[in-house]
């Protein structure tokens, strides 16, 4: 997802992460901005996106947006008994 708008931030990190960030920029032939930005859109593909779907959850959940386990369960116990009677009639 890359956009063409840009904003600018500012950022402070320990050393030791620039560094990494250098060294891996380097070893790519690719400038360390490139990197980080790489890394952050690989977090959130992954961790963030996992977070904001937690919380997007919890939102259906305080909005009362949720399904009864226990219906669930029965469905699924209606669902299994269903396919079991099929299986015994056709075995």
């Amino acid at each position: 997802m890359l956009s063409k708008e840009k904003s600018q931030i500012s950022l402070r990190l320990p050393t030791s992460t620039v560094e990494a960030f250098d060294r891996i920029a380097q070893v790519l032939d690719r400038d360390r901005t490139g990197v980080m930005l790489k890394a952050l859109d690989h977090y959130l593909a992954n961790e963030g996106a996992e977070m904001l779907q937690d919380a997007h959850g919890f939102d259906e959940l305080d909005r009362g947006e949720s399904v009864d386990l226990d219906d669930v369960l029965e469905k699924a116990r209606m669902i299994v008994d269903a396919s079991e009677v099929r299986h015994r009639r056709v075995g």
